[in-house]
């Protein structure tokens, strides 16, 4: 049976999460056999998002029957959101849909009372504000999306699209996530968070000084590469390759290193019959205990559970697997 998602919309909703959103659920990908989504649009009457008027597919109260609800970002966040979209979402919480919100859209969540307690992120221009008006609520200013379980919140814009195909991945194996970002031509999973976006943009690729670094240590994956190796293929020092990192991709080389390997795994769980040691070795990982351990803490389950979740499903037409790219 095919999951559900339910697209929440209302007057002031912004068009580009809500489009984006669609675009990803809305079409599986081709070679993709698994039962797509059934996506429909939800609201109490016909709206207006941005310069697009929109007749909702069924008014709000569908919602309640959905596996996913999304919720675009909010347009205004100085305007409380309506008070039946609100009492509509948290209905829809309370009868077990998972609910996720697209960049301003966190500030519905909040005011349904679904972030109490929670950490959340939203756009880093209303981090301030969410945090000011829901003082409850753990606001994350420098990630990309938060993942509370039944509870989602995204960072602004295209970190929309790195949690829709966050919810691939989750549904349906990272394989199949793959293959919608390969149809939508963005990255499979951005490393780092939106930080990076404040003020500062990062160098256009090529000047990077990461450039040719990352696609290098992408193809050799299964050495047991350290900080010391990198900073000398970069022909800089330990200290300038971590802070060139930390500016690049929010995170540590050693932290990135071990996220991409952990996609791989992940991808050879799903493709492969090859046995957890010598997915170890084939990662860098080492041994299958080192592997277990990382995989657990990193996905949530342990890699054989995840094999079983998701090697049974009809795989997508195998290719190599796709380079992580960093903004």
């Amino acid at each position: 049976m095919a999951p559900t998602v339910a697209l929440a919309v209302t007057d002031g909703m912004l068009h580009f999460e809500l489009s984006l959103a669609y675009e990803v659920f809305g079409a599986a990908p081709d070679g993709v056999s698994v039962p797509w989504y059934e996506v429909s649009v939800c609201g109490s009457a016909p709206v207006q998002v941005g310069r697009f008027r929109l007749e909702p597919d069924h008014g709000l109260q569908r919602l309640r029957d959905a596996d996913t609800v999304i919720v675009p970002g909010w347009a205004d966040v100085d305007v409380d959101p309506p008070a039946e979209l609100v009492d509509a979402v948290r209905a829809a919480h309370e009868a077990g849909a998972r609910v996720a919100s697209l960049c301003t859209g966190a500030f519905v969540l909040a005011a349904a009372g679904l972030l109490d307690g929670r950490r959340a992120t939203t756009h880093w221009a209303h981090t301030d504000e969410l945090a000011a008006r829901h003082p409850e609520v753990e606001v994350d200013p420098d990630v990309l999306y938060v993942d509370n379980g039944t509870v989602l919140t995204s960072a602004g814009k295209a970190a929309a699209m790195d949690l829709c195909l966050h919810l691939v991945r989750q549904d349906h194996g990272s394989s199949v996530a793959n293959a919608a970002a390969r149809r939508l031509v963005v990255p499979p999973h951005r490393a780092g968070g939106q930080a990076q976006f404040v003020a500062a943009p990062v160098p256009a690729r090529d000047d990077h000084p990461l450039a040719a670094l990352l696609p290098w240590v992408i193809e050799r994956l299964g050495e047991p590469l350290t900080v010391e190796d990198l900073a000398r293929r970069a022909g800089m020092s330990s200290r300038h390759l971590t802070r060139h990192f930390r500016a690049a991709t929010g995170t540590t080389p050693l932290q990135w290193l071990l996220t991409q390997r952990i996609r791989r795994a992940q991808e050879l769980l799903e493709t492969t019959d090859d046995g957890v040691d010598t997915i170890a070795t084939a990662t860098g990982m080492g041994t299958a205990t080192t592997l277990r351990r990382h995989f657990h803490r990193t996905v949530g389950v342990p890699p054989d559970t995840y094999r079983r979740t998701f090697r049974t499903r009809p795989a997508a037409a195998q290719e190599p697997p796709a380079a992580t790219m960093t903004p």
